[in-house]
């Protein structure tokens, strides 16, 4: 939602129901928002509280928020797409306030703009296969995509996430506990996506490359970059500027990475010919690691081995063999790879 018409939603909070008929009029949002003078969130008014309203014969001069809902739900500025989606559906509402710490409203989510992304003519695979053994006894019955998060499963906040940015054609990869993975998720339809299912051999896992071989299989006709991902990572990401910086660059593969830095708990001496040159005490290193989601062109499929086993990096370890463009986007979201019970403990917001 542009500035404008966030400004044309909202009224002030000493406006009438004629002020805030007009506002749903005009804006077609079916809310108005009303705020006070300092530009904090006063109250929302849904175009059913103003019909209930005049139903009772209340005057249209009576002030709108007598008859707002003054504590609406709301999500904070920057509230992933995920988040808000998984939010109006709970709550079977069509539009949810945007406001920052101070309470200062700042955008208006509807759900027509969160699903209503263009949809992309990209699919995405979920690698969903592994057994989750360092989470320990906790995925001896369930699939580490189907640990919980704030209420939902892994896998499903990052399908939601896929389906907001306009990515509708879902493949997932599917091997340990396969079946409960099918059943909790199913065709897809009830998350706004289609869902089909890569079967591994149980007893011949794949890695997280192999499956593509699979992929390469079922869809030979796929032209566009392949949106390719974890199905343990709770992550945001914007797709469409990953595809967008994907093609862009003409790369062959396009990796998203992620800094990562490493405080070292002792002086590091320098040294030149066995002379001491320097000393740094503690020092931090910065690296850029693989957040473990990428966008790959289809036709590198063909060297997936078929089979067996194989990963990503040794993916793009061909792709660099082979003179194949291959670069890197920087992932600047919070970015949790849900190994270990503490990773676990990060997501849920216990650590």
């Amino acid at each position: 939602m542009t500035q404008a018409e966030l400004v044309g939603s909202t009224a002030p909070s000493t406006a009438t129901l004629r002020d805030a008929l007009l506002v749903i009029d005009r804006s077609g949002t079916r809310v108005c928002m009303l705020v006070d003078e300092g530009g904090r969130l006063a109250g929302l008014l849904t175009d059913g509280d103003l019909r209930r309203a005049i139903l009772r014969g209340t005057s249209l001069e009576d002030r709108a928020l007598e008859h707002a809902t003054t504590s609406p739900h709301t999500v904070q500025a920057g509230s992933p797409r995920a988040l808000v989606l998984d939010l109006l559906a709970a709550l079977h509402v069509s539009a949810v306030p945007e406001i920052d710490v101070d309470g200062t409203l700042v955008g208006l989510h509807t759900l027509s703009d969160v699903v209503g992304a263009k949809p992309l003519p990209n699919v995405a695979v979920i690698m969903a296969g592994g057994r989750g053994s360092r989470l320990g006894d906790l995925t001896n019955d369930t699939p580490k995509p189907l640990m919980t998060v704030a209420g939902r499963s892994i896998i499903e906040w990052i399908v939601l996430g896929l389906v907001g940015d306009g990515i509708r054609d879902i493949h997932i990869s599917v091997n340990y506990l396969a079946d409960l993975i099918e059943e909790h998720l199913g065709d897809g339809s009830r998350l706004g996506c289609s869902v089909r299912y890569l079967r591994e051999d149980t007893d011949r896992p794949l890695g997280t490359a192999g499956s593509l071989a699979l992929l390469r299989a079922e869809r030979p006709d796929l032209a566009d970059p392949v949106l390719v991902m974890n199905g343990d990572l709770m992550v945001q990401f914007d797709a469409v500027d990953l595809l967008h910086t994907h093609a862009r660059t003409g790369a062959t593969l396009t990796m998203a990475t992620r800094s990562y830095q490493h405080e070292v708990p002792f002086g590091v001496v320098e040294t030149s010919d066995g002379r001491v040159t320097g000393i740094a005490e503690k020092p931090t290193l910065s690296f850029d690691i693989n957040a473990a989601v990428y966008a790959v062109e289809p036709r590198a499929f063909a060297w997936v081995p078929e089979g067996r086993a194989s990963g990503m990096p040794d993916l793009v370890e061909t792709c660099l063999e082979k003179g194949e463009v291959v670069t890197a986007w920087h992932l600047g979201s919070d970015w949790i790879d849900v190994g270990t019970p503490s990773d676990l403990a990060r997501a849920k917001g216990q650590a």
